[in-house]
C-alpha cells in the first residue's frame, strides 16, 4: 500500500484550518494542523511533509519568520511553502514572501480548485521522489551485497533482482515523464517545473547506474545524489 503524503496546514484561526481541510480532503492525503509558527516547527522536527500551506499573519511568530526558520534547517529547507494571506500591500509585500522562500503566494479569498491543483502537483513530486529514494536504496543494497545471491559466488548481481529494479524504475520514469508533460501543458509554477526537472535528472543517473550492473558492462557504478 502506498504511503500517503503529509501536508502541513498552518493558521491561527480554526475556521481557516477547517476550510483548508475541506478543500484538500479530495486529495486523500494526510492533513496535519498547526495553529502557530512554533507548533509548525515542532511538527517539522519529526515528520516529513510534501508541502506547507502557511498563513502570513499570525500572532507571535508570523509566516515570514516561520518560513525563515524552516529554510534554515537542513531537514526542512527543501519543503515547498505556499503562503496564504488576507492582506495585499502590493509588490513589495509579495516579494517579501518569495524572498522568505515561498514557491507561491496566494491572496484570500482564493479559488479552492486552483489551490487544490497547486498542492496536488507538489504532492505528486514528493511521491515520485520517495519512489526514487526507494529504488536507489534497493540498488545500493544490491551493490553493497556484492552479488552474494549470485550463482557460484559470482560478483555479478542477480538477474532477477536487476529485472525487478529495472521494472520498478521504469514505472517511476513513466510517471515522472507524464507529470512533466502535465506541467508543461498547464504552464505551472517555475518552482514545480524546476523540481520535476531535478527529479528527472536523478532518475537518469539511477538508470545509468542500473544499466552499468548489466552483465558484461564491468565497473561499479556510482549512485546519483539524493539531494
Amino acid at each position: 500500500m502506498v504511503q500517503k503524503a503529509k501536508i502541513l496546514l498552518v493558521d491561527d484561526r480554526p475556521e481557516n484550518l477547517l476550510a483548508l481541510e475541506a478543500i484538500l480532503s479530495a486529495l486523500d492525503q494526510t492533513l496535519v494542523r498547526a495553529s502557530s509558527g512554533e507548533e509548525a516547527l515542532k511538527a517539522l522536527l519529526t515528520d516529513d511533509f510534501a508541502v506547507i500551506l502557511l498563513d502570513v499573519q499570525m500572532p507571535g511568530m508570523d509566516g515570514f519568520e516561520t518560513a525563515a526558520h524552516i529554510k534554515r534547517r537542513e531537514r526542512t529547507r527543501d519543503i515547498p511553502i505556499i503562503f496564504l494571506t488576507a492582506i495585499n500591500h502590493g509588490p513589495h509585500h509579495t516579494f517579501r514572501g518569495y524572498a522568505a522562500g515561498a514557491v507561491d503566494y496566494i491572496s484570500k479569498p482564493f479559488d479552492p480548485w486552483v489551490l487544490r491543483a497547486k498542492v496536488s502537483v507538489f504532492v505528486e513530486l514528493y511521491m515520485k521522489n520517495c519512489q526514487l529514494r526507494e529504488q536507489a536504496a534497493l540498488l545500493r543494497l544490491q551493490l553493497e551485497g556484492g552479488g552474494k545471491g549470485a550463482v557460484g559466488g559470482s560478483k555479478e548481481p542477480s538477474g532477477g533482482i536487476l529485472a525487478e529494479l529495472s521494472a520498478r524504475l521504469a514505472a517511476v520514469e513513466e510517471q515522472a515523464e507524464a507529470l512533466s508533460k502535465q506541467l508543461d501543458d498547464d504552464s505551472a509554477d517555475a518552482a514545480a517545473v524546476a523540481t520535476a526537472a531535478h527529479l528527472e535528472r536523478k532518475l537518469t543517473g539511477l538508470r545509468r547506474a542500473l544499466d552499468a550492473l548489466e552483465p558484461g558492462t564491468g565497473g561499479a557504478p556510482s549512485l546519483p545524489s539524493q539531494n
